[in-house]
């Protein structure tokens, strides 16, 4: 069984529920404290032993790749000031050398086709898909306890946690088998249910270890919700012929896609971080 060395980061999207923040700013550079949105997930990834990070961009997405490369000039500047300290955060922020590769997703065309569009860079082995507008605060990182999980059952693993059943109408959920712990065997998914109907309060969270045989489901996938191409669609095909799990995750995730999302990613960033937490509480007394 192959290990999981890629991961796909689909930052191809417009943004266009946080705008008109994003009108120029990719949504992924939006600031979380001192680092951008899209730094976090990288991190993730990396702490995961990701090797390779494919990210799949789109028009107006240069800064993405503008970060991640050596500012020669900045960091110049930053050492004649004697401002060493900064110099070394921003090394260790950068990926390196060899492992990132970015590819362009020249129509919005779903988030199905955008992880199609890492396909040759993937190859024929297992990936991970990380969604950029979700940011998981966790001890291990959560893309390292779904791949844990995959070297002991392989197949596919579909990263998932609880909410309360009277808001499960706002995901997609899935539909458990059996438990073993944390791992879920699932036999399908359900997008934003009725209470009523819902086969389950496990809702799909933005993480994602795939074999490479969705590919050639996303090759022809037709055009689902929204008239785009849905990994989920493709997803449920691949069901049909290989095992999928749901992975219960140890961690917090934040939805920053959103306006009242990114406000609650940031607040409880903040309310973590050494030179703003006792600035947090003061000000959460102050406005309450």
């Amino acid at each position: 069984m192959a290990s999981v060395k890629t991961a796909i980061l689909p930052v191809a999207g417009f943004g266009t529920r946080v705008l008109p923040a994003t009108k120029s700013i990719p949504k992924e550079m939006l600031p979380i404290i001192d680092r951008p949105a899209i730094q976090y997930v990288v991190d993730e990834a990396l702490q995961a032993g990701i090797e390779h990070i494919v990210f799949v961009t789109g028009r107006n997405k240069g800064a993405i790749e503008d970060y991640f490369d050596i500012n020669y000039e900045l960091e110049e500047a930053l050492e004649k000031k004697g401002k060493l300290d900064i110099k070394a955060r921003l090394e260790t922020m950068r990926i390196p050398a060899g492992m990132s590769t970015f590819t362009r997703q020249q129509s919005a065309l779903g988030l199905g086709h955008a992880v199609w569009c890492g396909r040759d860079v993937v190859g024929r082995e297992p990936f991970a898909v990380l969604l950029p507008d979700v940011i998981i605060k966790s001890e291990k990182s959560c893309t390292a306890q779904m791949i844990e999980a995959y070297d002991k059952v392989g197949g596919n693993i579909i990263a998932v946690d609880q909410v309360p059943e009277e808001q499960v109408h706002k995901y997609g959920v899935i539909s458990p088998v059996k438990r073993d712990g944390r791992l879920i065997e699932m036999n399908g998914m359900v997008e934003k249910p009725a209470k009523e109907e819902a086969p389950s309060n496990l809702k799909i969270t933005g993480r994602y270890i795939l074999q490479p045989e969705i590919f050639d489901l996303l090759e022809d996938q037709g055009p689902g919700a929204g008239n785009e191409i849905q990994l989920t669609d493709a997803m449920e095909r691949l069901m049909k012929q290989q095992q999928f799990f749901a992975f219960e995750y140890e961690g917090q995730d934040y939805d920053c896609g959103s306006i009242a999302g990114y406000f609650e990613t940031v607040f409880a960033h903040a309310a973590d971080h050494p030179e703003t937490a006792a600035m947090v509480k003061a000000l959460a007394k102050k406005y309450a």
